[in-house]
């Protein structure tokens, strides 16, 4: 339903910042509606009656802004809309904080649909979720083609060290939210460390590549990736070990994190890693290490949120049983590590 003014933000200095900057965009009254699934920035559909768009901010009361980069995505999505990488068109960026609080970029509305759940495929039948769960490792390899330096983006991150550092990180996110006792963290996370690969030649990569940041169309394709707030330049194979281990199924019930991979039709994740492989040329053999790498990584995260949860800094359903599931992922990653 949409709102005169959902939180952070406030439509009429969001219309006159648009007349300002865009003269002749807007036909009419702005009203919106906040969008759901995003995992920390907030993102609004906005419409005037005839044109739609989508504003996209950092949370409210956020500290780091570095963790929510507005111009990182503008400029990546920007980079990219002359690619074969579907992504929407970008409208503006705006950097000033006294607009709407924070800094902002609006970018325009793509119609799709993001699947989250094994639910929301059902109704696609076996065949068509198959159809579209196969257009993701083809979208990952489009993204992995593109020369960073012929679109602007040669200086979009350091590549030089990207898995050290990836894994120094999430490592030190771990420790900033360390409240119990974790039986196999540790050891995954030394393992890890012990076993890094040689990567591969440096790509643009997304960070969080899955189904339910990309938008489907009618057709079943790809019609926009979303969510490029963790993108940089660095290894791509990280991108194809997330896809891997988000395609895998989970030993739990009730999840709250996605569970499309459950969905009948799925391809299994050695359907995509061997079709990744096939279009992008690239030697996979090391796959394993990147999934185990993705579980570790999904397991801090999910450990961030039960410790907040349990600080009482997290409201909403499903907040209660995350915590239950980081064990599940440590023992995936490590079971995924031995395989070699």
């Amino acid at each position: 339903m949409s709102e005169q003014n959902p939180p952070g933000l406030d439509l009429a200095r969001l219309a006159a910042h648009l007349e300002r900057e865009r003269p002749g965009l807007l036909r009419g009254p702005l009203s919106a509606e906040v969008v759901q699934g995003g995992r920390s920035n907030l993102t609004y559909r906005v419409t005037d009656g005839v044109g739609r768009w989508i504003v996209r901010r950092p949370p409210l009361g956020h500290v780091l802004a570095t963790a929510h980069d507005m111009a990182r995505e503008h400029r990546v999505i920007s980079a990219l809309r002359d690619t074969p990488v579907p992504v929407p068109g970008t409208v503006l960026l705006c950097e000033d904080p006294d607009v709407l609080g924070a800094p902002f970029y609006v970018m325009e509305h793509v119609e799709g649909t993001p699947y989250r759940t094994a639910g929301q495929l059902a109704p696609l039948g076996p065949e068509r979720t198959r159809q579209v769960v196969l257009a993701l490792p083809e979208t990952l390899v489009a993204l992995h083609s593109v020369d960073p330096e012929a679109v602007g983006l040669g200086d979009f991150g350091r590549p030089e060290g990207f898995l050290e550092r990836q894994l120094r990180r999430w490592g030190k996110q771990l420790e900033a939210s360390r409240s119990r006792e974790l039986a196999g963290m540790d050891e995954l996370r030394g393992a890890l460390g012990d076993t890094l690969p040689v990567s591969p030649a440096p790509t643009v990569v997304h960070g969080d590549f899955r189904l339910d940041n990309v938008l489907v169309d009618a057709e079943d394709q790809v019609a926009a990736v979303l969510d490029w707030e963790m993108s940089t330049l660095g290894d791509p194979l990280t991108d194809l070990g997330l896809l891997a281990m988000y395609s895998e199924r989970q030993d739990v019930t009730d999840s709250p994190v996605s569970t499309t991979s459950t969905a009948p039709g799925h391809p299994s994740a050695a359907e995509l890693i061997e079709r990744y492989a096939r279009l992008s040329g690239r030697d996979v053999s090391r796959v394993n290490w990147y999934t185990a790498f993705a579980y570790f990584k999904l397991a801090v995260i999910l450990e961030g949120i039960h410790y907040r949860f349990t600080l009482g800094q997290t409201v909403g359903a499903g907040f209660d049983r995350i915590g239950e599931l980081v064990p599940v992922f440590i023992d995936n990653g490590l079971t995924t590590l031995r395989k070699g």
